[in-house]
């Protein structure tokens, strides 16, 4: 099963398991700090030299069945080609785990994530699964990543989708209709932003 959560309540969770084997995937530099096992497309073990650093090689992660009490996975999946057969991945090697992913809001904001992202995800409540479809950059981008970093300390819920997993990971593709969007670029939010405003001032 699938759920929203939120990362305080994965760090206590992990906190209160010290034994826990943790696994980190596709960190980049921002491994999780508890993690036991961090695994990057980048050779990165000279930057984490007190941890196990595996290099992955190939789309199959290279770990046994079920070796992880639990797997992180925090702004990975959006980048990833073949997604049914990682995530598919992340359930063969552990039985639990944690998902960190933008929402659509926060992934046409930040200008990185324009060449860098495949997919959008958002989470069904109703059903208690992750649905993804491909990408649409709708609006022109406006932020960096350092930028909409600070924006998401006040907006969190807004730019990010947190989720924790035990056993499955219910996901399904949907159809994307809004492949033909026009895209709202940044002079027309500020002809908008500035006409009302004229006319605010004019009342």
């Amino acid at each position: 099963m699938i759920k929203r959560s939120s990362k305080k309540y994965i760090d206590n969770l992990i906190e209160q398991n010290p034994n826990w084997n943790v696994l980190d995937v596709g960190c980049g530099y921002t491994a999780h700090k508890k993690a036991n096992v961090i695994c990057d497309i980048q050779d990165l073990s000279k930057f984490y030299k007190d941890k196990k650093f595996i290099k992955l090689e190939s789309k199959k992660l290279p770990f046994k069945d079920k070796e992880f009490d639990f797997v992180i996975t925090s702004h990975v999946i959006e980048h990833v080609e073949d997604v049914d057969f990682f995530i598919k991945e992340l359930q063969r090697i552990s039985s639990k785990g944690y998902i960190e992913l933008p929402t659509i809001l926060e992934d046409n904001l930040v200008f990185e994530n324009k060449n860098d992202h495949l997919w959008h995800m958002e989470f069904d409540d109703v059903n208690y699964q992750l649905l993804i479809k491909k990408r649409v950059q709708y609006l022109e981008p406006l932020l960096t990543v350092s930028s909409a970093k600070k924006l998401a300390d006040q907006f969190r819920q807004s730019l990010i989708l947190e989720l924790i997993w035990e056993n499955t990971i219910e996901f399904n593709f949907i159809e994307n209709n809004d492949l033909a969007f026009k895209k709202i670029s940044r002079l027309t939010l500020a002809r908008k932003f500035f006409s009302k405003l004229l006319r605010n001032l004019i009342r």
